[in-house]
């Protein structure tokens, strides 16, 4: 499932990244890689923040669903 469906401040775990090559570099350089952990914190409009690698990041609705859980 995206990432924009999953239940708040439970714990997932990053199963593919879709979208363009540099759309999954720029995401694998924020720490986004597959079989890493996730955690959605909160929600803000259209926005999620996520905590990944022990950081916070805030993300899109539009690249949140590149992110399967």
């Amino acid at each position: 499932m995206p990432l924009t469906l999953a239940v708040d401040g439970e714990e997932n775990i990053i199963k593919r990244i879709g979208g363009a090559p540099e759309v999954k570099r720029h995401l694998e350089n924020l720490g986004f890689v597959v079989g890493g952990n996730i955690r959605v914190v909160s929600r803000m409009g259209d926005n999620l923040i996520v905590c990944v690698k022990e950081s916070r990041v805030a993300l899109d609705r539009k690249m949140a669903q590149k992110i399967m859980v």
